[in-house]
């Protein structure tokens, strides 16, 4: 196998790897009860960390076999196997909606990362350092308390809050850069400062990445934590590393084009959610939820009934009985449906 072959199975196996990381996390947010931001004590939390590392690893891997431009628009596949993966595993199928969403951002990233050229090799100098880390984490920090917010909805929120995830995971690859790029001349205060950011903004990417999850289903913050992500890190390298867009003006007016099309797929994205979300009853967040609570309330129902029925009086008969129409179907009485074909077999 050619080591161009290679590094596309590898991107395609590390895409693979990320979108069964990020079904995990959604299933173990959706199932805390307490809303942890880190479900330590969770194993299947500790699964999505051990699937995410793979995918990271593999991509370096890839990375080191091919070219970037053909490895890192691969990694934009993780959102396209992510929706077949969660209806084959977890039965959470997507609407066409949905899909037409995970597309447009998938092929507008792809696009995007493509037309970036090769960076350039100078560092940033300490001050470049301080400062970018101080925007990118007062940015991180915004969009943390908006998607925080007690008013805010579960989609929105989750995509805000995989909007910080995907920045604080940019720019723990822009500070991965520095340090590769200053490695050669020896570990200073630069490369302290840059590690203990990488190491920083990598910890709130995974918190973030969790609490994203919660109450906004999978594909909206996977898509969005999967755009904003790299191109976090593309501009960063473009303002930063001397990295510009292929064929000059025009791959910029590409580029342009390819960031509008990937945004028009998380927007459908959200909208997608927000719809399904108001579908539900009034405080349900999914459509499944508000078929529990409606099963819930019928059962309630049935025992409401059948206390009443059983606290009148007996009739000359010794028997005690309710009128036709206190059930709350077809004047059955406090009988539910599933018990009336044993009582009607017994009888006869």
């Amino acid at each position: 196998m050619s080591a161009l072959a290679l590094s596309v199975l590898l991107s395609f196996v590390s895409a693979v790897a990320y979108a069964g990381g990020a079904i995990v996390q959604e299933r173990v947010a959706e199932s805390s009860p307490d809303g942890s931001y880190l479900p330590v004590r969770r194993p299947g939390w500790w699964a999505a960390m051990a699937l995410n590392g793979t995918g990271a690893l593999l991509h370096v891997v890839a990375l080191a076999c091919g070219p970037l431009s053909l490895v890192q628009p691969l990694g934009a596949l993780t959102i396209v196997f992510a929706l077949p993966m969660a209806a084959l595993f977890v039965g959470r199928r997507a609407g066409a909606t949905a899909w037409r969403g995970a597309i447009m951002a998938t092929t507008g990233l792809a696009g995007l990362l493509a037309l970036v050229g090769s960076g350039g090799t100078h560092a940033m100098d300490a001050g470049s350092r301080v400062a970018v880390a101080l925007v990118a984490g007062g940015a991180v920090a915004a969009l943390t308390c908006a998607g925080l917010a007690a008013h805010c909805h579960p989609a929105v929120r989750g995509v805000l809050l995989a909007t910080a995830a995907g920045t604080a995971f940019g720019m723990s690859s822009v500070f991965t850069k520095t340090v590769a790029v200053d490695w050669d001349r020896g570990v200073g205060a630069g490369e302290v400062f840059s590690l203990a950011a990488v190491v920083v903004f990598s910890a709130a990417g995974v918190l973030l990445s969790q609490a994203s999850y919660r109450g906004a289903g999978l594909t909206a913050p996977l898509a969005t934590l999967t755009v904003v992500n790299p191109v976090v890190a593309a501009a960063l390298g473009i303002l930063m590393f001397g990295e510009s867009f292929r064929y000059g003006p025009t791959g910029t007016l590409l580029a342009l084009g390819c960031g509008v099309v990937a945004a028009g797929g998380l927007i459908l994205l959200t909208t997608e959610r927000l719809t399904r979300t108001e579908a539900a009853a009034p405080g349900v967040e999914t459509v499944e939820d508000a078929v529990t609570a409606w099963r819930a309330a019928e059962e309630s129902v049935w025992r409401t009934d059948a206390a009443v029925t059983t606290r009148l009086p007996a009739d000359r008969h010794g028997a005690r009985g309710a009128p036709a129409s206190s059930g709350p179907v077809g004047g059955v009485g406090a009988v539910p449906p599933q018990d009336r074909a044993e009582r009607a077999a017994t009888a006869s």
